[in-house]
C-alpha cells in the first residue's frame, strides 16, 4: 500500500493534484490518500508528478509518498477503522 500526503498552497494546483491522485486511490483525509501498491503504479505516479506538477510547486509545497510493506503495521482510530469490515445488508 502507498500512503500519499501533500501540502499545496495554491487552490487551483491543489484541486488539480487531488483529482490526479483520485485516479489511483482513495481519500483518507483532506490531503492523505491510500493507493493500492505496485512498483509499476508507483513509477507511473512519480513520473506524472515530475512531468505535470513538480515545476508548478512553490517553496511551501510538498508531497510525501510512503510505501507500507505490511498492512499489519497500520493502526487506525476513529471512523476509518470501520471501513475495512465487510458490510452485510439484509
Amino acid at each position: 500500500m502507498i500512503i500519499l500526503s501533500y501540502d499545496i498552497q495554491n487552490d487551483r494546483l491543489r484541486t488539480e493534484f487531488s483529482k490526479f491522485i483520485l485516479q489511483y486511490g482513495r481519500r483518507l483525509q483532506f490531503s492523505v490518500y491510500e493507493i493500492n501498491n505496485s512498483k509499476r503504479l508507483l513509477e507511473i505516479i512519480k513520473i506524472e508528478i515530475n512531468a505535470n506538477f513538480a515545476g508548478k510547486f512553490g517553496q511551501s509545497d510538498s508531497v510525501y509518498i510512503f510505501e507500507v510493506k505490511d498492512n499489519k503495521d497500520i493502526i487506525k482510530f476513529g471512523y476509518p477503522k470501520n471501513e475495512d469490515k465487510n458490510l452485510v445488508i439484509m
